[in-house]
C-alpha cells in the first residue's frame, strides 16, 4: 500500500518547468535520434511499438477481436485483429497506426505543460503493459519490456530533473519519429508498386489514391507537432 501510495504522489505531484536552454537541447537530441540513421534504426523500434498499439486499440474500439501483435527486428510489426474484412472498422484501424505516435507524443505534451513529467512516464508504463499481453513473438516481448524497463529506471530512480528530460525527449522523439516514418512510406511506395503498407491498403478499400492517405497521415502529424510545440511553450501563436 505504501508503494501504491508513493507512486501515486509520484504521478499526481507536479514539477517545475525545464529551464529554456535545457529544454531547447532536449529538443535536439530529440532531433538527432530521429535524423541520424545509426540512432534512428534503433530508435524506430519505439515508434513500431506505438504503431501497432494504435492499430490494436482502435481495432478493439472498433468491436474487432484482436488476435495479437509481432514487433519484428527490421522496424516492422504486424498486427491481426479479426472481424469484417471491410468497412469503417477495417478503415479506422488501419488508418491508426501511423498518427498513433504523433498523438501519443500530444497528450505528453500536454501532461507536460500541466508539469506531469512523472505522471506522463507511468502512463506510458501502464500502456506498454497493456500492450505486452498481446505480443505474440519473442523479440516482440524483449522489445516492449526493454522500453518498459527503461522508462520504469528513469521514473523511479532519476532525479526530477533528469525525468523532466527524459519525458520530454519521449515527446519530442515520438512526434518528430512518427513524422518521419510517413516521410519514409511515401518513399517506399514510389520505389515499390503493389505496396501492402496502410496507405496502399486503405487505397484498396475505400478507392481513394494512397498517397492522399499518406498525406493525411502527414497533416495529422505536422498539427500535432505545432499544437505541442505551443502547448510546451516553444512557439506563440
Amino acid at each position: 500500500m505504501d508503494v501504491l501510495l508513493d507512486i501515486w504522489l509520484r504521478m499526481t505531484t507536479p514539477h517545475t518547468g525545464l529551464e529554456p536552454i535545457v529544454a531547447w537541447r532536449t529538443v535536439a537530441a530529440a532531433a538527432v535520434i530521429v535524423l541520424f540513421p545509426p540512432v534512428w534504426r534503433l530508435a524506430r523500434h519505439a515508434v513500431t511499438i506505438v504503431h501497432e498499439g494504435g492499430h490494436g486499440v482502435v481495432a478493439l474500439l472498433c468491436g474487432r477481436r484482436l488476435g495479437g501483435i509481432r514487433l519484428h527486428s527490421d522496424t516492422s510489426g504486424l498486427t491481426v485483429s479479426r472481424g469484417r474484412p471491410s468497412g469503417p472498422g477495417m478503415i479506422f484501424t488501419l488508418l491508426a497506426g501511423y498518427p498513433a505516435a504523433a498523438l501519443l507524443g500530444l497528450g505528453a505534451a500536454w501532461l507536460l505543460s500541466l508539469g506531469y513529467d512523472v505522471g506522463l512516464l507511468w502512463v506510458l508504463l501502464v500502456l506498454l503493459a497493456l500492450l505486452l499481453v498481446q505480443i505474440r513473438n519473442w523479440f516482440g516481448l524483449w522489445s516492449v519490456a526493454v522500453t518498459g524497463a527503461a522508462v520504469f529506471g528513469v521514473s523511479w530512480f532519476g532525479s526530477p530533473q533528469v525525468q523532466g528530460i527524459f519525458a520530454l525527449l519521449v515527446t519530442v522523439f515520438l512526434l518528430l519519429g512518427s513524422l518521419r516514418t510517413s516521410l519514409e512510406l511515401q518513399q517506399s511506395r514510389s520505389r515499390r508498386a503493389g505496396s501492402s503498407s496502410d496507405a496502399d491498403q486503405l487505397a484498396r478499400l475505400t478507392h481513394i489514391p494512397g498517397i492522399v492517405w499518406v498525406v493525411v497521415f502527414v497533416v495529422v502529424q505536422v498539427g500535432c507537432l505545432a499544437f505541442s510545440a505551443r502547448l510546451l511553450g516553444f512557439i506563440q501563436i
